[in-house]
C-alpha cells in the first residue's frame, strides 16, 4: 500500500503521504473521495513475515473485533475511529485526522513538561479513560506515543492496537514481546487477565515520564526491566512537586492497592485546584505563551500541530479548552511506532463509588486535659496513663499566623457503573466458559483517604474527612453505659527514622518514643472523637529515600503531622516535598541551620524556607557557641588552635566558636582546614604543639578526628580535641584510641536529666519495648505530643470536631503551642526552631564517652 497507489482503499479512501511507520502498521494521510475530500488518517496493519495463513485469519477476525468496539466508542479524549476494511488481505482502520503533536513529542522536544500542564493532560486523559472503561474496553496500551495534544484537546490513540499486538506475537510463536514495558503493569508483564487497573498505571507512567522527563524504570533489556518493574520501587519524582502523590498512587505495584479511576480524578483535581485560577482571556493564545523550536530539531515523524501541548481543564465529559500554542509542525497524526504486547492483562474489577453519608463528629473537647494518674502497664500495648499535661492553654495568645486561603469546593467526579470491564472484542456472549464476576464494594476507607489526599498539597486546599467507626482498641467501639460509640477519625502520625543501618539504634528508640505518646493519648483519650496511629518508614540514613518517604506520607491524607527526621542529609530531600504538601513536620533530630533558617543563616541573612518545619532540638548554631563557653569559663581555656574539615557543617562550627570565644576573650591561636578523608596530620600536630595552644576545637566529622587526635598526642600535643556532635559516636572511640579527655557538644540532653525523662523512661520501659528510647527518644516523644496536641487545639477551635481543612490548619497550631513536655519547656520561635535549646558536653573517659555537664544554648 503506497501512496502513489491510484487505487483507492476500500473504494473511496486516496492516500496523500505517509507520515509514520513502527513496528505494528503505517499511517497515511489520505482523503475520504465519498465525503467531500475529507481528511482521514489511514493505518494499516503489518503482520509479522511467514505468518501462517491459519493465523492470519484467526488475527483478522479478533482484529475484527477488536476494532469494532473501539468505533463504539464516542469521546472527545479517543480519536474516533470512521471505518475498518481489509485491504490486500491485512486490516487497515480510517480515523479521523488530527493535526496534532504526541506527548511523546513534546518531550523530545521540550524535556520534562510543567507540572500543572502535566496535571490537565493527565485529567483529560482519565476522563477518557473512564469512558472507555464504562464501556467495558481496556486500552491496554498507554504510553506518550498514544497520547496526542492539539490547541484544545489531548486525545488517546490506537485502542485495541495492543491485543492485536498480542494475539501476533502468540500466533506467530516469535517469542517477541512488541512494544514498550516500560509503561506496562506488573500483573500486565505476569500474564493477568487485562483490567482498568493495567491502564491506569500506564498512565502513571506516561505523567511520570512527562513530568520527570524519563519513564519510572528503566534497565538493559526486557527481563531487566521487568525484575526492575516486579522487585525495586520506581524512581522517586523529583520534579513532579503536588503530583508526586499522584504518581504514587497510580504506580502502586499491587492492582488491588492501585488507586481507581475516580479516585485519580479526584486526585487530579485536587492538583490542578492547587494552581491559581486563569480566566479564558489568560489561556488564550498569545505571544507571550508562544515556544520557539529548540534549535537542531525538526519535528517528529509523529508530530503535527499548529499549537502546543493544552491546558486541559479536568471537566467530565466535556471538551478541554484552548490553551497555549506552541511549535508549528507538518500536518500528521498519531504516530505507529511499535505497541506493547501486553501479552497477559487481567482486570481486577474496579471499585464501584457508592453514595456516602454524613457520620456523626467527635465529641468535643473539654476546656482542661485530663489529669494525668501514675497507672502503670503491663505491656507494649498497655501503656501508663502519664503524659506530659500543660499547665496552661497550648494554644498560647500570640498574634495569629496568616490564614491560608480557602479552596472552592471539590468537584463531584462520575460514578462508574459495577458490572465487570472487558477488553476489546470480548462480548458477552463470549463469556459463557468462564464466570462472570462482579464486584459491588462499597468505597474503602482508603478509596476515602486517597480521593482527599491531594485536598492539602497548596495553601487553601480543602481536605474531606470521612470518619470511620473502625475501632480497634480493646474495648473500642461503645461509648460509657453500652450505647454505641460516636465515630471516630483516625489521624496518622508519621514517622522518619533510620530503622536500618548502623543509626537504627537512634531510629528504633525515637520510632518507640512516638509510640508510647500515641498510645498514652489514645489511652487517656486526649481528643474525643480521634484515634492517633503511628505509620513509620524507614530512611536507612540514605537521602536517596527522603524524598520517597515523604511521598508515601503526603499520599496518605490521615497524615496530619511528621515527626523525623534524625539526619541533616535526609533532611535536605524530605522536608521540601512535605512543606510543598502543608503537611507538618517536627524533627527531633536534624540539627542543619539551613532548614529553619534559610541558606545564607551565616551571613547573617535568616529567612525561615518551610514554615511547615519545627524541631525539638537546638542546632548546629549552638554547638560552636556553646563548646566555646565551657572551653573558657569551665575549661580554663585562654588559646585555642581551630581545625575544620571544609564542610559546611564544619565550618558553621568553627566560624560560631571562634566568634564566641574571642568575645569571652580569648585567643586563637591558630587556623587550618583538612580535607575529608585525610590521614596525615603530621606537620599539622607540630604546628599546633608549637603554638602553645590550651585545646584544639575541630569542625568536622569522627572519621578525620579520630586520626588527628591520635597523631596530636603522638606528637607530644596532649591536649584535649573539642568537636560537635560530629564527634559523638562509637566510630570516634574506635579511630582515635588515644582518645580520652577529648570532648564533644551534643544536642540535647540527657533523658535523666530532662524535667520529665526520669518518669518518660520508667513508662517507656513498662510499655515493654525492647530497644533503648536512646538519645533522641524524649525529643521524638515531645515532637509526636506537639502534633497531638495541635491536633487538640483545630478540634477544639471546630466545636469539637476536626475541620476539613485540618492539614492546611496544622501549621498554624503548631507555630502556637506552649506546654510542658518531657525535655521542659515545648515552644517554637518564628523560625520554627524549639525556644527550649539543651545541649550537653561528654568526654571520653576510660575509652567510654560519659556525660560532663548541660546547659542551656547561649542567648
Amino acid at each position: 500500500m503506497t501512496e502513489q497507489n491510484p487505487e483507492l482503499i476500500a473504494g473511496r479512501y486516496q492516500l496523500v503521504e505517509r507520515i509514520g511507520q513502527g513496528g505494528m502498521g503505517r499511517v497515511w494521510r489520505g482523503v475520504d473521495q465519498q465525503l467531500f475530500g475529507r481528511e482521514v488518517a489511514v493505518k494499516e496493519i503489518l503482520f509479522p513475515p511467514g505468518m501462517e495463513d491459519a493465523d492470519r485469519a484467526t488475527l483478522l477476525g479478533r482484529f475484527a473485533a477488536e476494532a469494532r468496539a473501539a468505533v463504539t466508542l464516542s469521546h472527545p479524549g479517543i480519536i474516533t475511529i470512521h471505518d475498518v476494511v481489509e485491504h490486500q488481505g491485512a486490516p487497515v482502520i480510517v480515523m479521523e485526522f488530527i493535526r496534532g503533536q504526541s506527548l511523546a513529542a513534546a518531550i523530545r522536544g521540550q524535556g520534562r513538561l510543567p507540572v500543572q500542564q502535566v496535571a490537565e493532560i493527565g485529567a483529560a486523559m482519565l476522563d477518557a479513560l473512564a469512558e472507555a472503561h464504562e464501556g467495558r474496553i481496556v486500552h491496554r496500551d498507554i504510553k506518550p506515543d498514544n497520547v496526542l495534544l492539539t490547541k484544545d484537546r489531548v486525545v488517546l490513540t490506537d485502542f485495541g492496537i495492543a491485543h492485536l499486538a498480542d494475539a501476533t506475537t502468540k500466533l506467530s510463536h516469535s517469542g517477541i514481546v512488541i512494544g514498550t514495558p516500560q509503561y506496562m503493569s506488573p500483573e500486565q508483564l505476569e500474564g493477568k487477565r487485562p483490567t482498568p487497573a493495567n491502564d491506569l498505571w500506564a498512565l502513571g507512567a506516561t505523567l511520570y515520564h512527562a513530568v520527570e522527563g524519563q519513564p519510572p524504570f528503566e534497565a538493559e533489556g526486557l527481563h531487566a526491566l521487568a525484575v526492575a518493574v516486579f522487585t525495586r520501587p520506581h524512581r522517586p519524582p523529583v520534579h513532579a512537586g503536588p503530583l508526586a502523590p499522584v504518581l504514587e498512587a497510580l504506580l502502586t505495584k499491587d492492582p488491588e492497592q492501585r488507586v481507581g479511576a475516580t479516585e485519580a480524578a479526584g486526585l487530579l483535581a485536587s492538583v490542578l485546584r492547587s494552581f491559581p485560577a486563569q480566566d479564558d482571556a489568560a489561556a488564550e493564545p498569545g505571544p507571550d505563551h508562544e515556544r520557539k523550536p529548540e534549535p537542531g530539531r525538526g519535528p517528529a515523524p509523529d508530530a503535527a500541530t499548529e499549537h502546543a501541548p493544552p491546558s486541559v481543564p479536568p471537566k467530565p465529559r466535556k471538551p478541554p479548552k484552548a490553551s497555549t500554542p506552541g511549535t508549528p509542525h507538518e500536518p500528521t497524526v498519531l504516530d505507529s511506532g511499535a505497541t506493547p504486547a501486553d501479552p497477559w492483562p487481567r482486570i481486577p474489577d474496579q471499585d464501584p463509588v457508592r453514595d456516602h453519608h454524613p457520620v456523626p463528629a467527635p465529641d468535643p473537647v473539654p476546656d482542661e486535659p485530663p489529669v494525668p494518674n501514675q497507672d502503670s502497664v503491663p505491656n507494649q500495648d498497655s501503656v501508663r496513663d502519664q503524659p506530659p499535661v500543660p499547665d496552661r492553654d497550648p494554644v498560647r495568645d500570640l498574634p495569629p499566623a496568616p490564614d491560608r486561603p480557602t479552596d472552592p469546593p471539590s468537584v463531584p467526579v462520575p460514578t462508574p457503573p459495577t458490572e465487570d470491564l472487558v477488553w476489546p472484542g470480548k462480548t458477552t456472549e463470549m463469556e459463557t466458559d468462564e464466570p462472570k464476576q462482579v464486584r459491588s464494594r462499597a468505597l474503602t476507607r482508603r478509596s476515602v483517604v486517597l480521593g482527599a489526599a491531594l485536598a492539602t498539597l497548596a495553601a487553601g486546599s480543602a481536605l474531606t474527612w470521612t470518619l470511620s467507626g473502625e475501632d480497634k482498641t480493646p474495648g473500642g467501639g461503645r461509648a460509657a453505659g453500652g450505647a454505641a460509640a460516636a465515630s471516630t477519625a483516625t489521624v496518622v502520625i508519621g514517622v522518619d527514622a533510620p530503622l536500618t543501618g548502623d543509626m537504627s539504634s537512634m531510629g528504633l528508640g525515637i520510632r518507640n518514643s512516638a509510640d508510647l505518646a500515641v498510645k498514652t493519648a489514645n489511652k487517656k483519650k486526649l481528643v474525643p472523637g480521634v484515634k492517633f496511629e503511628i505509620k513509620s518508614l524507614d530512611d536507612a540514613s540514605d537521602p536517596a529515600k527522603g524524598q520517597e518517604n515523604a511521598a508515601g506520607f503526603v499520599s496518605d491524607a490521615k497524615v496530619l503531622g511528621v515527626v523525623g527526621p534524625l539526619n541533616s542529609s535526609v533532611a535536605r530531600t524530605l522536608v521540601g516535598p512535605l512543606a510543598q504538601a502543608d503537611l507538618v513536620n517536627i524533627s527531633p533530630g536534624n540539627t542543619a541551620p539551613e532548614t529553619t533558617l534559610g541558606p545564607d543563616w551565616a551571613a547573617g541573612t535568616k529567612s525561615r524556607p518551610y514554615d511547615t518545619y519545627f524541631r525539638t532540638v537546638a542546632t548546629d548554631v549552638d554547638q560552636g557557641p556553646f563548646a566555646a563557653r565551657y572551653l573558657h569559663a569551665e575549661g580554663g581555656t585562654s588559646k585555642v588552635y581551630v581545625i575544620d574539615d571544609k564542610s559546611l557543617y564544619g565550618t558553621g562550627l568553627t566560624t560560631g566558636f571562634m566568634a564566641e570565644f574571642k568575645k569571652l576573650g580569648g585567643t586563637v591561636v591558630g587556623a587550618e582546614q583538612v580535607d575529608d578523608g585525610q590521614t596525615d596530620f603530621s606537620d599539622l600536630a607540630t604546628n599546633v604543639r608549637a603554638s602553645g595552644a590550651d585545646a584544639v576545637y575541630f569542625g568536622g566529622y569522627y572519621d578525620t578526628a579520630g586520626p588527628l587526635s591520635k597523631q596530636l598526642k603522638e606528637a607530644g600535643a596532649d591536649i584535649p580535641l573539642m568537636g560537635g556532635d560530629g564527634l559523638f559516636t562509637e566510630g570516634f572511640l574506635t579511630s582515635g584510641p588515644k582518645a580520652d579527655g577529648d570532648l564533644a557538644v551534643n544536642i540535647g540532653v540527657p533523658a535523666e536529666e530532662l524535667a520529665g525523662g526520669t518518669d518518660f523512661l520508667a513508662r517507656y520501659h513498662e510499655a515493654g519495648y525492647t530497644d533503648d528510647a536512646d538519645w533522641y527518644g524524649p525529643y521524638a516523644y515531645d515532637a509526636t505530643w506537639s502534633i497531638v496536641e495541635a491536633v487538640k487545639a483545630l478540634v477544639k477551635a471546630n466545636g469539637g470536631t476536626l475541620p476539613q481543612d485540618a492539614r492546611a490548619k496544622m501549621q498554624q497550631a503548631v507555630s502556637r503551642l506552649d506546654f510542658d513536655g518531657v525535655t521542659g519547656r515545648v515552644a517554637f520561635d518564628e523560625y520554627g526552631d524549639t525556644r527550649n535549646r539543651g545541649l550537653t558536653v561528654c568526654s571520653v573517659t576510660g575509652g567510654r564517652w560519659t556525660t560532663v555537664t548541660s546547659g542551656a544554648a547561649p542567648s
